[in-house]
């Protein structure tokens, strides 16, 4: 009875596919692989400690940045905007290479740019990165197992930065190397 009535209103059914392609996923309302990784980004920030001296100084935002191919796009942005960090404002830099993320807080490094993890291993930044096992990894990594994203926690190089997970996260982890 209710696809009669939908079948009816062409305006309706209209707005319906409308709405499932500016929705993040797919038409059948499954989040895609990037958008739950971009809704995860900005959160991670809540569950890990910087030391003092890696914060944004003053008012200034939280610097999560995306160093080479963005992936992301208006996705991470909008998911950004809507999140804070210790009262502070989300900022979303995209770069080219690791040289201009002395201020990044967190930064994602995609899979054309995994040389530049290497740059910033003496850096409190939280690094990201997602790709096939075997590939160099960030603190964090995302990975796709069994259809859904999850991700993997390195512990030993996020306390070699001075950066300290909270056992919530760790928690949520599918591994966590020590």
């Amino acid at each position: 009875m209710a696809a009669l009535r939908i079948r009816g209103h062409p305006f309706l059914v209209a707005g319906l596919g409308l709405l499932a392609l500016i929705m993040p996923g797919t038409a059948s309302g499954v989040p895609t692989d990037i958008s739950v990784e971009a809704a995860f980004l900005p959160r991670f920030a809540r569950y890990v400690t910087w030391p003092p001296q890696a914060m944004p100084k003053g008012g200034n935002p939280f610097v999560l940045c995306v160093i080479g191919s963005d992936p992301f796009g208006a996705l991470l942005d909008q998911t950004a905007a809507s999140q804070t960090v210790d009262g502070r404002r989300i900022l979303v830099r995209r770069l080219n290479s690791a040289g201009g993320a002395s201020d990044c807080q967190i930064a994602f490094v995609s899979g054309n740019r995994l040389e530049e993890l290497d740059d910033m291993a003496a850096k409190p930044v939280l690094t990201v990165t997602d790709g096939p096992s075997g590939t160099p990894r960030g603190i964090i990594h995302f990975s796709v197992v069994g259809g859904r994203v999850r991700f993997f926690i390195d512990q030993a190089s996020a306390q070699q930065r001075r950066l300290t997970i909270s056992s919530r996260l760790l928690a949520l982890a599918l591994g966590v190397r020590q």
